[in-house]
């Protein structure tokens, strides 16, 4: 049995209040089903995508006494929740994750553990994007280079095409002038069982781009694994545009 989440709301916070996302399942570790609701406000009515005041709410299975998690950006388009174990705990971890609406594409992604019915925070997509830092340079004879904090990668621009080319390169392939391109926050992040082992990982792709946003050159596609206090990189591509 489970209850409608808005009941420990006050009467005035009600308004315009739509449950978003639901899913059930142990996230607290008594192996007893919970329910998980992800809620927020329409300021522009039902029909619109756009929502804010965003929030996680996590009723325990056992007591039906409900928790209230209010993620860092809790406004944005599709926001949608995903029950999967990150850690290897074999307890669900919580994944929130919300379209900016931004057109670079990007997305706020957050983890969450419940032990014993308290959060703590285990992803958060800004931290993520702010210790992985890119720096993207134009090269002659028309290369990209992506040089990361370990790894460095070259893209060929061949593909662009000539008139691209043209706008950049002189007749012998040197740059005209210097240009620095970027790699954009995260803009998917995916939960991936990649050992098949009922654990998951994380699959994160930014996209590279070159002139400005819609110049897009590819993507920094990461892998993570939980290595017992945070999401590390275990393999790293970076997948060209044709």
């Amino acid at each position: 049995m489970y209850y409608y989440p808005f009941c420990f709301l006050s009467q005035e916070n009600r308004g315009n209040i739509y449950v978003l996302d639901f899913k059930r399942g142990d996230v607290n570790g008594d192996s007893i089903i919970d329910n998980i609701y992800l809620i927020g406000q329409k300021p522009y009515g039902i029909q619109s995508p756009f929502t804010d005041n965003i929030a996680l709410i996590i009723q325990d299975g056992s007591t039906n006494a409900f928790y209230r998690i209010v993620p860092e950006e809790n406004a944005g388009y599709n926001p949608t929740i995903f029950l999967g174990d990150f850690t290897g705990d074999r307890v669900n971890e919580v994944l929130i994750s919300i379209d900016s609406g931004g057109s670079g594409g990007y997305a706020f992604y957050y983890i969450y553990s419940f032990m014993n019915n308290t959060p703590v925070e285990i992803f958060n997509h800004e931290k993520y994007n702010q210790k992985y830092t890119y720096r993207v340079t134009y090269k002659d004879c028309y290369q990209v280079e992506v040089k990361g904090n370990t790894k460095k990668y070259t893209i060929d621009i061949k593909y662009k095409g000539r008139e691209y080319l043209s706008e950049i390169y002189d007749e012998n392939g040197r740059l005209k002038a210097p240009i620095e391109g970027w790699v954009n926050p995260l803009g998917g992040l995916y939960p991936v069982d990649f050992q098949r082992d009922g654990t998951y990982g994380l699959y994160a792709s930014r996209q590279i781009a070159g002139r400005y946003n819609a110049d897009a050159l590819g993507y920094v596609q990461t892998s993570l694994e939980w290595n017992g206090s945070d999401f590390v990189p275990f393999f790293q591509t970076v997948g060209v545009l044709g």
